[in-house]
């Protein structure tokens, strides 16, 4: 059975439009995965408030004890600050699949329908799942995309460590993935994206 995806919380920033000296405000996207029997929060990220989170799940007739996986796309304040919430799941992020305070080795081939990649760029520690559905491939990618082609270029990320492993990061994805869920802006389909260059 494939899996299914839905984004909880559509992210959102206005760090590509805020003033120098303005306030920032910024919320990831929330994803949530169902496969088979994992309920598998992606970057559960940062909110006004954690009831905004509760509540999208109570939508889905779930509770934060429901989800048994959390997983990080990178190790940025904005995409993990919630992740206590949800005490009781396992944590996969960059170096380990914590269980408890047990850490182990993760496997790129998390399930028949999960893989997980390394992409970094954006930062070193990024992850990008992508995730067989009925729709295609999506690829949760936290910020190697923050939208659809931006920042564009790369190297206008101010908080990309390496752009040149961002523009390879971006290529790998647009060529496995159908869809892309960025890590602040609405889905988009791959074959409306154009490579970008540095």
């Amino acid at each position: 059975m494939l899996a299914e995806v839905k984004v909880l919380i559509q992210g959102y920033t206005n760090a590509d439009s805020v003033a120098t000296g303005g306030e920032e405000k910024t919320c990831c996207s929330i994803t949530l995965i169902k496969d088979n029997k994992n309920l598998i929060l992606v970057d559960p990220g940062v909110l006004a408030n954690q009831k905004i989170l509760i509540d999208a799940l109570k939508k889905e007739n779930l509770t934060v004890n429901d989800i048994n996986f959390v997983f990080l796309t990178h190790s940025h304040p904005d995409h993990y600050m919630n992740a206590g919430l949800f005490a009781k799941a396992n944590q996969l992020e960059f170096y380990a699949l914590w269980e408890g305070n047990v850490a182990k080795e993760w496997k790129q081939n998390f399930s028949e329908n999960i893989e997980i990649i390394k992409t970094p760029g954006h930062e070193k520690t990024s992850l990008t799942f992508f995730v067989k559905t009925s729709k295609g491939i999506i690829a949760i990618c936290g910020d190697v995309f923050w939208k659809e082609n931006f920042p564009n270029p790369p190297k206008n990320d101010p908080y990309a460590d390496e752009p040149n492993k961002l523009v390879e990061s971006r290529k790998l994805i647009l060529k496995k993935a159908d869809y892309v869920i960025p890590g602040h802006g609405p889905m988009f389909k791959t074959k409306n994206s154009f490579l970008l260059q540095s």
